[in-house]
């Protein structure tokens, strides 16, 4: 029997990702049969300081994993950008100990990364081979901790999502569901782009891609982009809410951190190797909103 060590197993992807392997099935299907004699071993916080090199070591050797998932990071944009040393110590050292821990003992290691470490400045959807150039702290930890994982391991896998929600802890449906019912009324940035990501959508692709030796960099989002007005509407109307929303600038809403005006991802190496089956983000949204109480 082999072992799946994930990091973050608490958070949103972490939780999907869990429940996928031990379950052996999810709303996109069958996990294949590999995933019958594997065991998860979920580590959390209170577990497994990614940041404490020594603690990462030992855990990892103690477990001698087949491979590694790190769910585990600071994503809360504006956050990084006032306290950059925690985002970089996270972001980055702690990929860095992963890739370390699992280079000593022969591991794969898969880390998550996200659409931040581009600048949005492209008309076109990003795909894995264009120029990275992160114009926030959070962008710029998680490009860093991509950097580490290809210096310090042979096995890796990195996926850049965007815009993920999850069944487990707070995201941007979540928020928009509650403000909706409680104020009836929402202004809503019109002005930056990118593709919804299902968490479980997100975590049906790492099981995919564990099982191969398809190493390399990844994105990994739902089908389509939209903008987060266009997001706030279809979520508004899949759970049923009587509110209004309105499109406004960024400039309206100025905030710690600069976002990308336009950070969609083609999952081209994905349709290149085990195959995108992420649904479009209005068909994933869709489900999400039939299997959650809010």
């Amino acid at each position: 029997m082999c072992k799946i060590i994930v990091t973050g197993a608490k958070g949103q992807l972490g939780t999907e990702l869990v429940k996928m392997i031990k379950s052996g099935q999810s709303e996109l299907g069958q996990l294949n049969d590999f995933y019958r004699d594997v065991q998860v071993i979920a580590a959390d916080l209170g577990d497994l300081d990614i940041c404490d090199a020594q603690s990462v070591y030992e855990f990892v050797e103690d477990a001698r994993p087949y491979a590694v998932v790190n769910c585990a990071a600071m994503t809360d944009v504006d956050g990084c950008e006032t306290n950059s040393a925690q985002a970089f110590k996270i972001n980055a050292l702690g990929p860095r100990n992963l890739a370390v821990a699992c280079e000593n003992v022969g591991a794969k290691l898969v880390q998550i990364s996200t659409d931040y470490v581009f600048d949005g400045c492209k008309k076109s959807p990003y795909v894995e081979t264009d120029s990275v150039a992160p114009r926030s702290v959070y962008g710029a930890s998680k490009n860093l901790g991509e950097q580490y994982v290809k210096n310090f391991s042979n096995k890796w896998f990195i996926l850049r999502t965007a815009w993920l929600y999850g069944y487990e802890g707070n995201n941007f449906v979540k928020t928009i569901v509650k403000a909706g019912r409680e104020k009836g009324f929402l202004k809503v940035v019109n002005d930056q782009i990118g593709n919804p990501t299902n968490a479980v959508d997100l975590a049906w692709h790492i099981c995919k891609l564990l099982k191969t030796n398809e190493y390399g960099i990844y994105h990994c989002t739902g089908k389509g982009e939209c903008s987060w007005f266009d997001f706030a509407c279809e979520i508004v109307k899949n759970f049923g809410i009587d509110a209004v929303v309105r499109p406004c600038s960024t400039d309206e809403f100025p905030r710690p951190a600069s976002r990308p005006q336009y950070s969609s991802l083609k999952n081209f190496m994905l349709e290149l190797t085990v195959g995108d089956q992420f649904r479009p983000w209005q068909e994933a949204l869709k489900s999400y909103s039939e299997n959650i109480q809010i």
